[in-house]
């Protein structure tokens, strides 16, 4: 039987500002303190593997659109209750390995995907496999918020409703997805109202919420925090890392600051430009633990990119 044959639950496993009403403070209350620009994570957490246990396999995955081969040769493993970060120059492939990895590239024309990409060693893309589940198991946050013109208590339950899970008390889904989102406390006496009403960054965790409604295992997170200011920016990372005691996250991020804060292993990817075309394929360099990545690369142009002398 396929993996993902049925629809049950996933295995469990700055600056200052002046204070405003658009503030994602979350109430009254300095800012949060300030945090070092870039203190890798690595070891902060807990001990990692010096391989990651396996939970999402790539292998020799290469990315077209069209006659167009966006990523090539991409080969490896995503740890199960890891943050992993893909980082690298813009046009070098990371967004679309990402889509790739819960089948939203899918939607895209002329998109396809070839080599293996596996979860739980299933193969996503096989011809058994429902590509609406593939999305429920690994949910997806993007760029910029986008709530739904709802309430914030009809964004949360939307999703349940749709993949048709078995739901005895939807008050109960809303309220533990928004209170995993940090939200909870914020909105618990305001659910009935629109959810255009938030914040940037409480829309972002309102998005967090209604990916974690459905009960996913994995959250793939499309640079979550370049739409939000820096204490938006700062919650979303605190909350990455509480998440990641329940879920993999998988991040694309510009910010290294960013990768070296949250991230326990990081992906360095660039653009090769072919020498007769001259387009440009996104390939993997460099993927390690994010501390020994940002205090000594293994490849020069890893060194290169972090320290700032391109990209």
């Amino acid at each position: 039987m396929s993996f993902f044959s049925t629809r049950t639950a996933a295995p469990e496993t700055g600056r200052t500002m002046a204070p405003t009403a658009d503030d994602d403070r979350g109430g009254p209350g300095a800012p949060p303190p300030a945090r070092p620009l870039a203190q890798p994570r690595g070891d902060q957490r807990h001990p990692l593997p010096d391989k990651p246990i396996p939970i999402i396999d790539c292998e020799n995955v290469d990315i077209y659109y069209g006659k167009f081969r966006a990523v090539s040769d991409v080969t490896m493993v995503f740890g199960r209750n890891e943050i992993t970060a893909l980082i690298g120059p813009s046009g070098c492939g990371k967004s679309t390995v990402l889509r790739s990895l819960n089948r939203m590239n899918d939607l895209i024309p002329e998109a396809r995907v070839t080599g293996r990409i596996s979860y739980h060693e299933q193969d996503i893309y096989g011809s058994d496999v429902d590509p609406i589940e593939v999305r429920r198991r690994i949910g997806m946050v993007f760029q910029k918020p986008n709530p739904f013109p709802k309430s914030i208590y009809a964004n949360v339950a939307y999703g349940p409703k749709v993949v048709g899970m078995d739901v005895k008390n939807m008050d109960d889904i809303v309220e533990e997805a928004l209170t995993r989102a940090a939200l909870w406390d914020e909105v618990k006496d305001k659910l009935k109202q629109s959810a255009y009403g938030l914040s940037g960054g409480q829309q972002q965790r309102l998005c967090i919420a209604r990916t974690i409604a459905v009960q996913p295992e994995v959250i793939l997170m499309d640079e979550p925090c370049s739409a939000l200011d820096p204490i938006a920016t700062a919650r979303i990372e605190d909350l990455m890392d509480e998440l990641s005691q329940e879920y993999t996250i998988i991040i694309v991020t510009h910010n290294m600051q960013q990768a070296a804060r949250v991230a326990d292993r990081t992906a360095f990817f660039t653009a090769r430009p072919s020498e007769d075309t001259g387009d440009r394929t996104g390939q993997l360099v460099e993927y390690d633990i994010t501390r020994k990545m940002f205090s000594n690369p293994g490849d020069k142009r890893t060194e290169d990119y972090i320290s700032g002398r391109f990209g």
